[in-house]
Parts: C-alpha cells; sequence; structure tokens
C-alpha cells in the first residue's frame, strides 16, 4: 500500500521537541532534523506486536538486526561488513564523542568540516580537544571539503579526521574521486577517520550513489569508523538505534572501552523499530524520497526567487541550507523567526549568515512557511 505522505500529522502536545518548541505560538517549525512524516507501517506493526509482549526487561544486540544491516551494505555497496564489526549505540551523537575521547588524547586535535553539524565541534570541545576546522567551498553549485585551506593549519598533533558524507548542512554527496582525496590526506596525516553517514538513504539527485568511506579500501577500512543509523531514514530518531562499523580490532576495543559505564545500551523496541526498517522499509523509503523531491524542487524554486536569499541544489538529505548574506537583516533566524518560520539558525553550524530548513514535512505547510519567508522579506524596508 502507497504511503501518503500528504497526510497532515499533528504534532503538537506529542512530546515533539520540534514542534514543543514553539507550542502556543504561530510559528512554523522546520529545525530539528526529523521529519513529519508516520513511520512505515512495518516498523509500526513489529512495534505493535513486541509491545503487545508484555515484558520489557534488559536486551542485547539483535542478531537478526546484525544480519539485515549486513546484507543492506553488501547489496547497497558491495561492501562485505562482518557481525564482530558492528557496535550498537542509543544515537549517533555518542559515536561522535566516543570518537573523540577514545581515538585521540588530550595532546592531539580533531579535524572537522565547517560549517558543519553541531555535535562534531561540540565533541572536541566537552573532550578538550583542539579542532581544525576544515572550510567547505562552494565548488560549482556542490559545497566540498577544501583540503587544501586545511593542509595549511595544521600542527602535527592532529589523530583524527571527522567526515560527513552527505554533508550536514549542504547536501552534498561526495564522490568517488573526493573521496579518495580525503583518504589520501588521511593517509599523509596518519589519521584516524570517523565518518558521520546518517544520511546515506536519504539520496535525492537521481543517478548518484553513496559510497562508504570505508569501502575505498582496505587501508580506508583499517583507519575508519562509520556511523550509521535508520533514524533519519525511516523517522525512528526518537527510538535511538544506530551503529558503528569498525573493522580494525585495536580501534573497537578503545572505542568500546571508552563506552563502558557511560553511554547505555540500546533498549529493545529500538532494536525492533530498526530491524523493521531495514528489512521490510524500503517501498516506504522510495515513495518518501520521491515525495521529497517534491518538496526540495519546491524549496529550490521559491528560495531562489526571493531577493537575498541563494540555495544551491540540495543532493541528498531533507535540509536546505540558504544563504541569507545578502538579506538587509543582521541576524536571518531572528527576522524568520519573528516572520512565523522556525528554522535552525546557521551559527549553531558555523556560519550566522545562512539558515537550515528541514523540508521534510506536509508539502502545504511547506509551502505555508515559503510564502511567509517571501512575505516577510517583500516588506522588508527599502534604503533611498
Amino acid at each position: 500500500m502507497a504511503s501518503n505522505f500528504d497526510l497532515y500529522v499533528e504534532r503538537r502536545h506529542t512530546d515533539s521537541d520540534k514542534w514543543h518548541k514553539y507550542e502556543g505560538k504561530e510559528i512554523i517549525p522546520l529545525w530539528v532534523a526529523d521529519s513529519d512524516f508516520i513511520s512505515p507501517p512495518a516498523v509500526i506493526d513489529a512495534l505493535q506486536k513486541r509491545v503487545a509482549h508484555g515484558v520489557f526487561g534488559y536486551g542485547y544486540p539483535s542478531p537478526e538486526l546484525s544480519d539485515v544491516f549486513i546484507q543492506r551494505m553488501q547489496q547497497l555497496y558491495q561492501w562485505e561488513v562482518k557481525p564482530e564489526w558492528l557496535v550498537f549505540l542509543p544515537g549517533l551523537v555518542c559515536g561522535l564523542n566516543l570518537s573523540v575521547r577514545a581515538l585521540t588524547t588530550p595532546e592531539q586535535g580533531t579535524i572537522a568540516p565547517h560549517p558543519i553539524y553541531p555535535p562534531f565541534m561540540k565533541s572536541a570541545r566537552l573532550a578538550n580537544r583542539n579542532q581544525v576546522s576544515a572550510p567547505i567551498k562552494l565548488q560549482g553549485k556542490r559545497w566540498v571539503l577544501d583540503l587544501e585551506a586545511t593542509e595549511q593549519q595544521l600542527s602535527g598533533n592532529e589523530k583524527l579526521l571527522m567526515l560527513c558524507n552527505p554533508h550536514n548542512p549542504g547536501g552534498t554527496i561526495y564522490r568517488h574521486n573526493e573521496l579518495l582525496d580525503q583518504l589520501d590526506f588521511a593517509q599523509r596525516h596518519n589519521l584516524i577517520v570517523c565518518s558521520d553517514e546518517i544520511h546515506c538513504d536519504l539520496l535525492l539527485e537521481e543517478g548518484l550513489e553513496h559510497i562508504p568511506f570505508a569501502s575505498l579500501s582496505e587501508d580506508a577500512s583499517q583507519r575508519s569508523i562509520t556511523l550509521m543509523a535508520p533514524s533519519k531514514t525511516f523517522n525512528i530518531a526518537g527510538l535511538g538505534a544506530s551503529i558503528a562499523v569498525i573493522p580494525n580490532a585495536n580501534l573497537r576495543n578503545r572505542f568500546i572501552e571508552a563506552r563502558m559505564g557511560i553511554v547505555p545500551n540500546v533498549d529493545i523496541l529500538a532494536y525492533v523499530a530498526a530491524t523493521a526498517a531495514y528489512k521490510d522499509g524500503e517501498q516506504w523509503l522510495a515513495d518518501q524520497l520521491d515525495y521529497l523531491r517534491g518538496n526540495r524542487d519546491l524549496v529550490m524554486e521559491k528560495i531562489n526567487t526571493i531577493p537575498g536569499l541563494k540555495l544551491m541544489p540540495v543532493e541528498a538529505t531533507y535540509l536546505a541550507w540558504i544563504d541569507a548574506s545578502e538579506l538587509a537583516v543582521n541576524n536571518p533566524h531572528a527576522f524568520f523567526e519573528e516572520a512565523g518560520v522556525g528554522l535552525s539558525p546557521g551559527s549553531d553550524f558555523g556560519n550566522p549568515s545562512f539558515v537550515r530548513l528541514n523540508f521534510a514535512c506536509h508539502r502545504d505547510l511547506l509551502a505555508q512557511a515559503l510564502e511567509r519567508m517571501a512575505d516577510a522579506v517583500a516588506n522588508l524596508p527599502t534604503t533611498a
């Protein structure tokens, strides 16, 4: 049965972080990266069956989840993953933090793209590690990592290169040659690589493919931690189940040791949801991608007609990285919030001249938000 992504689902008063932020205010929330879509029927059915059992004691990593994930990696990427490589986590953000703490010493630094998803920066700051900002530059109409500019900043004490593919924000899907350049950079500077690939299933530009960093070569595999999850793909972020793929036994043991007594195990309902999503969610995902492409195209068309705003093509994710640097306002996030649209402030990612818009929502709601943005800009006072 085809999923109806045009169905409006009321999320107010449902413990939704996204909607609670603006509770009681006439502001459309298009900020944090979860979608407003009902999760796949297979996920809901599996959860209902598990809840009906009625006993919710401690769980353990699901062999079935391991199997379906390994099969998925082989089918999508021809990447042969072994069960012992998998470390299950209750969220991807803790994987970023564990990577920093387990794989660097206080004297060693990290390298992360900039602008970037905020936990990349916070993971270094919370661990008291220095972080080199690897600039993301506009190349053609794509946001890509500028390794040449990054190289000029290195002190020689860096140990961990943190990557994000597809990139958040910006939506870039890195090509094979670009990933090889990143691998070469890591080899020349003797870096371990932590690759956040949580958005790898949300590919909007048809004809492009996701390539896991670790699948590039045996060397890439042995120096890397790959972080993946079904959470963004199938809208089950509130049921935290993420996967760290760590082929190198030494790196894996250090990672596991760093989590002991601090990071809890994945809960049983999260295992159930993740397994069902990966097993039986493919048609739902295909339908969602079609809907998101329509939303992406609407956002691209509308934003690029608003004076002072620019949006480059979004290859992946449901997140639009909007350049408001030419808008005659001091704070674009506050400006659009005042106009009734709640976006993510670019300052959280490292550039206050941008805002990030989440278009994984009902299309009519999205159109309403875009109209509010256009009207707000049209009503700005003109200078003589």
